[in-house]
């Protein structure tokens, strides 16, 4: 069963939020997730209903400028005037409080994909409880100094085109060429899966694949920046479980380059309970993709895992 409804954030902003949960049944855990950019929770429907059906609550939020969010405030691809990848991070806070308050003493993880794993990873550096364990899906490293250009970049546009103007030439850069390991392409999101009907939900979708606004992309930037900074990942609660995965063509984490870096800088940083996976010929979605069931069953047998140990 799905119900959902808005949450007053504590600068007035209203969020909309999603849960999936069985009547009369007392869950096993709950679990928090946070959606990727250019899309929104309702995605995770079938996601969710697998979960419910291990006995466990999911509760996800369409972010601020994604999903019904975006457009009660008028905007899709914007998150705030000012700070919005952190104010974004703070409802992430703010929702698991109301889940705590909703649900005490019951083990909550949390999930993130893509964006949303990075909205999760810095969560993690500011707030130090409220999560038992973490899984990360299509994550991504360090752009490094690619990062500071396309930063610098998002700052002349905004100064240039103003806060809340679509920018098509950061869109371009971000994901121009995501596509170029894909063969027999057929649309400029083949890169999400292989399944195409998939990628076609993903296409005729009013709430995907919109083009962000200049100072979403400077903010997004912003927080990559954060995230990969030593001194921050080490304020990571280091007994803290993950589980980290992604497909082996997932352009977002530089084909597992970039994942294996934030693995090795999560172990640095003396966190040692990490497990991961790489799915040959999958792409960044993985809850999406053609071998979807093996993934469900991985993530859920790993939750089964953590609930055992806790």
């Amino acid at each position: 069963m799905k119900t959902t409804n808005w949450l007053k954030m504590s600068d007035g902003e209203e969020v909309f939020v999603s849960t999936w949960s069985e009547e009369g049944i007392s869950p096993k855990a709950i679990l928090q997730l946070s959606h990727g950019m250019g899309e929104h929770i309702g995605r995770y429907d079938a996601f969710a209903q697998f979960l419910v059906g291990k006995g466990i609550i999911v509760v996800g939020n369409d972010h601020r400028g994604h999903g019904e969010t975006g457009s009660k405030s008028g905007q899709l691809g914007f998150f705030a005037a000012e700070r919005g990848f952190e104010r974004t991070v703070e409802d992430l806070k703010e929702i698991n409080t109301s889940i705590q308050q909703q649900y005490p003493n019951t083990p909550i993880l949390i999930m993130g994909h893509s964006m949303g794993s990075f909205l999760v990873r810095r969560f993690l550096q500011r707030f130090q409880t409220g999560v038992d364990a973490v899984i990360l899906s299509g994550t991504g490293g360090n752009p490094g100094f690619m990062g500071k250009i396309a930063k610098t970049i998002a700052k002349s546009q905004i100064r240039k085109h103003g806060q809340t103007s679509e920018s098509h030439l950061m869109n371009k850069l971000i994901f121009g060429r995501y596509n170029k390991n894909i063969p027999q392409l057929k649309t400029s999101s083949d890169w999400l899966t292989r399944d195409h009907q998939e990628v076609q939900k993903y296409i005729e979708d009013k709430y995907c694949g919109f083009i962000p606004t200049t100072s979403f992309f400077y903010d997004l930037m912003d927080g990559l920046e954060s995230i990969h900074k030593n001194e921050e990942v080490g304020k990571i609660n280091k007994h803290l479980s993950f589980f980290i995965f992604s497909g082996d063509q997932d352009p977002v984490g530089n084909y597992t380059k970039g994942v294996v870096e934030v693995i090795e800088q999560y172990k640095n940083s003396g966190i040692n309970n990490i497990e991961h996976k790489f799915y040959k010929e999958g792409r960044h979605e993985m809850l999406n993709e053609l071998n979807r069931k093996e993934v469900y069953h991985d993530i859920s047998t790993w939750i089964e895992k953590q609930l055992k140990t806790q």
